[in-house]
């Protein structure tokens, strides 16, 4: 693992992420990732994902962000998604449990990549879950900056008993959300939890009771439900730094509603990457998130505008 940025002051965002050399869809466990459609065309559609990535890079060092590396492993092409590798809070990590054995390969990757930013001074500890427990890291497990609290999924990759761990190692509290729509199987493709308190979520995704939880903790005027349209784009599925929204896509609709709450949304295509089910959060985990964060909100993008990426 080497570092691409500079050294940053403690409110600077700080990404893990990881080139996509050996990216492509070769097994299918969600039901965007058809290999066959891959096979027939996956020169020019790898191809693509490297351009895409690229210009995800571009977009996050243009908000200013310090960038750790993830080396890529032949043999796993989903280890770009650093989301799932692990929770991270107050320079504490906690170990992901993949559910599929396709991506069970990636977990001593990523341990010894976090074992390497703790030996650099980057984290503080890092620690394994329960024997038996299942959790996808942030894919399945947000932060909450704004209420100081988890949102933690469950239903197709997480466990349920993946709460309760979180909670003893962090010692805050985890809002459960059941996830229902197997094509949002991770929380993280269908809720966005912004630094203002708005929350952008696509109803349909969640269990009545999960609909409860969010209703009873994010007031009306800070929920941004999503239409089918904007979720299959995976809006959701966003990267925040401070008042800037980085996503591969969404609806000029949607993107009136965010700026009108005082954001830029930064577009960066990423479209190669929702073939097996990610994009820009999936592709993307933050490393600097903390219970007391020093960062303003407010200050980064003093107008609203739109960015889109190459």
């Amino acid at each position: 693992m080497k570092e691409t940025g500079s050294l940053a002051p403690a409110s600077k965002a700080r990404f893990l992420i990881c080139r996509p050399q050996h990216f492509a869809v070769t097994y299918s466990i969600n039901p965007w990732m058809d290999p066959n459609a891959w096979a027939g065309n996956g020169d020019v559609l790898h191809a693509r994902a490297v351009r895409q990535w690229d210009g995800l890079h571009r977009t996050l060092r243009t908000c200013g962000a310090a960038i750790e590396t993830v080396e890529p492993q032949p043999g796993l092409p989903d280890l770009v998604f650093t989301a799932n590798a692990a929770v991270v809070l107050d320079r504490k990590a906690v170990l992901a449990r993949f559910l599929h054995p396709e991506r069970q390969r990636e977990q001593p990757v990523f341990a010894a990549s976090f074992r390497a930013l703790q030996a650099r001074g980057l984290l503080d500890e890092v620690v394994e879950l329960p024997p038996g427990v299942t959790l996808e890291g942030a894919g399945d497990c947000l932060w909450d900056r704004s209420r100081k609290l988890f949102w933690i999924g469950s239903g197709f990759r997480s466990d349920e008993a993946a709460r309760d761990a979180v909670e003893r190692e962090f010692g805050l509290p985890c809002l459960p959300l059941a996830l229902v729509d197997p094509n949002f199987y991770h929380l993280d493709t269908a809720f966005c939890a912004l630094p203002s308190g708005d929350v952008l979520y696509y109803p349909a995704a969640f269990t009545a009771a999960a609909l409860e939880t969010i209703h009873a903790h994010v007031a009306p005027s800070q929920r941004i439900a999503l239409s089918r349209a904007d979720a299959v784009r995976f809006a959701a599925n966003a990267t925040c730094i401070d008042r800037i929204i980085v996503m591969s896509s969404c609806s000029d609709a949607l993107r009136r509603t965010i700026e009108g709450r005082g954001y830029t949304v930064a577009k960066t295509p990423l479209q190669a990457f929702l073939r097996s089910g990610g994009s820009a959060c999936c592709l993307t985990l933050r490393l600097d998130h903390a219970v007391e964060a020093d960062e303003t909100v407010a200050q980064l993008a003093p107008t609203a505008s739109s960015m889109t990426a190459a």
